[in-house]
């Protein structure tokens, strides 16, 4: 049941193109496991903000795809740019034969997907940075799900992140894969303080309007309910929450209740261990989460200092280039991604036109 993941012989090579604050994510994680993940160059449309990058990462930029992997060819390249240049930074890689690891999502709107997937789609060399199901909670949570231990996941209720990412979440919690789903979503505006940022502590914030979007995903025979608000990643007064129903049981955040005998109702925790803890002198980092007993999830990425957040992210990069040289599975698929952000725009329609909106059977299915 355990999650974990194996080192590689070498580390994993890549390049991004762009040079956003997302761009440097990836740089910073490489510097933070340079045995695991290395940097080999950046694409930067300015010669002033690939010097920049230099200056701070300590990594070639270039002005070219062509000029990126000229030399030092890495084992794939992350489009990292704004929504509407991904599909065509996407293509401008698959036309060069690169392996491609595109930033969520990879198209802006349905016709954009479509457009993508039938452009690409059928060459196989592009997956997507969905990290989420990586982080060390919900992989623990998901471990417990395939292992049956609530029987068959039927609900997810979840308050946590937004569209795409919560899609992803619900998705791979439920089990379904391109089923058909029926959205049903509605927006409200009420006044909420938001003290914390991107941008940092807002040491004036008072109370101003925020929208929260509510809404139902209907499977057919499985279900969930997306609620987030503005901000909510950030927002210290809007806390996430998670729960998985199952048909023996079910998963409240970190409590998993299920029977063991037919009348015997049992609630046990997810434990966290946490080493640099009181006079623990192994580190600062999550080590494993447990479950009665049983380890469930180990960090691969012990000794790096990294958040959880961090943890997923160097994960989806190590597994993007297993598969790239063929040592393992694909990590996040296109189709996946475009699933998960076709549902999203949906509730979004969904909410603006106060209808039902049903997601049929994509290009991508």
């Amino acid at each position: 049941m355990t999650t974990t993941a194996t080192t590689p012989a070498r580390p994993t090579t890549f390049a991004v193109i762009g040079s956003g604050w997302r761009s440097e994510f990836f740089l910073r994680l490489a510097q933070a496991a340079p045995d695991r993940l290395r940097a080999v160059g950046v694409v930067t449309r300015s010669a002033e903000s690939g010097q920049r990058l230099t200056d701070r990462w300590a990594v070639p930029t270039v002005r070219t795809v062509d000029e990126l992997v000229r030399s030092d060819r890495p084992d794939f390249v992350i489009a990292s740019v704004p929504w509407a240049q991904m599909p065509i930074t996407v293509r401008e890689l698959e036309a060069a034969g690169i392996a491609t690891l595109a930033e969520t999502p990879p198209a802006p709107d349905l016709d954009g997907l479509r457009s993508l997937w039938n452009d690409v789609g059928a060459g196989g060399r592009v997956q997507v940075a969905e990290q989420y199901l990586l982080m060390p909670g919900h992989a623990a949570r998901l471990a417990l799900v395939r292992a049956g231990v609530i029987g068959e996941p039927t609900q997810v209720q979840l308050s946590s992140t937004h569209m795409y990412h919560a899609v992803s979440l619900i998705r791979g919690l439920l089990g379904v894969d391109m089923d058909e789903v029926v959205v049903n979503a509605r927006s409200f505006t009420a006044p909420l303080v938001d003290p914390l940022s991107f941008g940092g502590w807002d040491t004036g914030a008072t109370p101003r309007p925020r929208a929260n979007v509510l809404a139902t995903l209907d499977f057919g025979g499985r279900s969930a309910l997306y609620d987030f608000s503005d901000n909510q990643w950030w927002n210290p007064l809007r806390a996430r929450r998670i729960v998985v129903r199952g048909s023996i049981g079910e998963i409240v955040d970190d409590a998993v209740t299920r029977m063991v005998d037919p009348t015997s109702p049992v609630t046990s925790p997810l434990s966290y261990r946490r080493r640099g803890v009181d006079m623990n002198l192994e580190g600062v980092d999550l080590d494993t989460v447990s479950f009665d007993g049983q380890v469930v999830y180990r960090n691969a990425w012990a000794g790096t200092r990294m958040s959880e957040d961090d943890i997923a992210v160097a994960q989806i990069l190590a597994d993007t280039g297993a598969w790239a040289r063929g040592e393992g599975p694909e990590p996040y698929p296109l189709a996946q991604a475009c699933q998960d952000h076709a549902i999203a725009l949906a509730m979004g329609t969904s909410a603006a036109t106060g209808t039902d909106v049903r997601v049929a059977k994509e290009v991508w299915a």
